[in-house]
């Protein structure tokens, strides 16, 4: 009862704050998710197959279904969800079943000014509730996106790097053949090829793991127009980790990419853009900037945060603007939530 008592408390604060019910939809079309978002819930989701042999799936993430909702259904921009969600892993003590209690601002208008009111509003649920020490940590995906676009390298390798920044293990890898200005080896090269004219024949619009056939052909064919080496791979290496280090109070952030950009002879504007992460300072608590955070939802696209009682992590969050579009939306749509971790968050306030 005490439990049920205090997501009543949560869901009025949310109320208060102008977020809507929403009821995501507990099954879901698993081909579906799969061609729009890639491989990345494939590994998690729990699949069976119904009585006209469709694979379905029970919801693996709670924005997901929310965002499927939002484009089937034309759902308000504002809401807020409870809820499980349902994910299997090769995890000892892994929960299965996840309590989820979130909001999202789908369709967001002003950057700053929605992820401000998303971390606002889960610090609304819980300040009340205890007086322990808040510590939020946050990240911009943004930013890392542009330090790798005005890196002077070879563009498929640009593009290699965003795109697998969230595989932190590959992502690694990635560095470590660049440095050695090593690449594909010849017979995957070769095996690529041979695909890339198979695609060409397949229908455009055709999408594969969120990607159109269209868009995978434009970045192949970039690829192979592309210089096959260069010889700055090592330099540029060592930016990225330089950046990766970055771990600093909120306050210092200004100072410490100005040395950073200096330190490495790079442009003084190309990380400026993070107006969202300057805007917590409105919060007034411990906002810690890490860049090599937030690295483990692939639908991330800006800023990231993780709210932390007494070390034990009460909320997470970030902003997800191309994650609409992925599922089905004709064009982009911003967006930004966050869910509470409702079992952390109980024990702390048992305590």
């Amino acid at each position: 009862m005490k439990s049920k008592k205090l997501s009543d408390q949560i869901v009025k604060t949310f109320k208060k704050n102008g977020f809507t019910l929403s009821e995501p939809d507990v099954l879901l079309d698993s081909e579906y998710i799969i061609q729009r978002s890639g491989e990345n819930f494939r590994r998690s989701m729990l699949t069976f197959e119904n009585e006209n042999g469709k694979i379905m799936c029970l919801r693996p993430d709670l924005t997901v279904a929310a965002c499927i909702k939002f484009i089937e259904k034309k759902t308000k921009s504002k809401i807020y969800y409870s809820g499980q969600a349902y994910r299997r892993s090769n995890k000892q003590g892994f929960d299965v079943v996840h309590d989820q209690l979130g909001i999202e601002i789908l369709g967001s208008k002003n950057k700053t000014q929605d992820d401000y009111k998303v971390i606002k509003t889960i610090l609304d649920t819980t300040e009340k509730k205890n007086n322990k020490k808040i510590q939020i940590k946050v990240s911009d995906i943004n930013l890392f996106k542009s330090l790798i676009n005005s890196l002077d390298m070879p563009e498929r390798w640009k593009l290699r790097l965003i795109r697998h920044f969230w595989r932190p293990k590959y992502f690694e890898e990635l560095l470590k053949r660049l440095e050695k200005n090593s690449n594909i080896d010849s017979i995957t090269f070769d095996t690529d090829k041979k695909r890339f004219f198979e695609m060409k024949k397949m229908n455009s619009e055709k999408l594969i793991a969120g990607r159109s056939i269209s868009e995978i052909l434009k970045r192949f064919d970039k690829k192979i127009k592309d210089p096959r080496s260069f010889d700055k791979g090592k330099q540029i290496v060592k930016i990225i980790r330089s950046f990766l280090k970055i771990n600093c109070k909120l306050s210092k952030l200004d100072e410490v990419l100005l040395n950073f950009t200096k330190k490495n002879n790079l442009k003084k504007n190309i990380l400026k853009d993070f107006d969202s992460i300057q805007n917590l300072k409105k919060l007034k608590k411990e906002v810690n900037f890490i860049t090599n955070f937030g690295r483990d939802v692939e639908y991330y696209t800006g800023i990231v945060f993780e709210i932390f009682v007494e070390k034990k992590e009460i909320a997470r969050g970030g902003r997800y603007d191309g994650l609409l579009k992925s599922l089905g939306a004709k064009k982009d749509i911003p967006a930004v939530g966050a869910a509470i971790n409702l079992k952390n968050l109980w024990k702390i306030l048992l305590r």
